[in-house]
């Protein structure tokens, strides 16, 4: 069981018979009351958000999240299939809802971790770092170079991403898959 000021992000806990990532949590105390812990809590198994405050009498149970090592296989028609890394046989999908925004950034054949709560695959993470090739870029454009202009790039996965004018078709980049956002090049085309 954890108290009150034990629920910090980052940490799984069970509301309801349901497991929740905790996304952010703040301890406030106003004026002659007691303090309590306002978090934001995103439900593991159907991605939906919620705001909830714990206060010092409140105490909740830390949910058991297990940990998988899984392969990504394909996807097809909002259905992502994956294998159980070391038996190809054992095969298994997963839906968009489940998996969110992070298909994206998946390419075939990468192995990524599967989080089970009570035994069940619920949700996939994947490395918050992503290496990913660049497979359509337009030209770079003169002139407007000093203000660190972008510009929108195609990535092998079909995700699109804004990065600097100087990444071109071929090029490696690195993506952080929690903003969505480029990091770097890493070789170039």
């Amino acid at each position: 069981m954890l108290n009150y000021n034990d629920i910090k992000p980052k940490r799984f806990i069970v509301l309801s018979d349901e497991p929740y990532e905790v996304l952010s949590s703040q301890t406030k105390k106003k004026n002659r009351q007691k303090p309590a812990n306002q978090t934001k809590l995103k439900n593991l198994l159907t991605g939906s958000v919620i705001e909830k405050a714990f206060h010092q009498s409140d105490k909740v149970e830390e949910a058991d999240i297990e940990t998988k090592r899984v392969i990504y296989l394909y996807n097809n028609k909002g259905s992502w299939w994956f294998c159980e890394a070391g038996n190809p046989k054992r095969r298994f999908e997963l839906k968009d809802d489940m998996l969110g925004d992070a298909g994206v950034y998946l390419k075939e054949n990468v192995s990524v971790d599967a989080l089970t709560f009570k035994g069940e695959i619920i949700t996939i993470k994947i490395p918050v770092k992503v290496d990913l090739k660049v497979k359509e870029a337009p030209p770079a454009v003169r002139g407007n170079t000093a203000s660190g202009a972008t510009k929108q790039v195609t990535l092998e996965t079909g995700a699109t991403i804004s990065a600097p004018l100087f990444v071109e078709e071929g090029d490696i980049v690195r993506v952080n898959t929690e903003t969505g956002l480029y990091s770097e090049r890493v070789e170039k085309g």
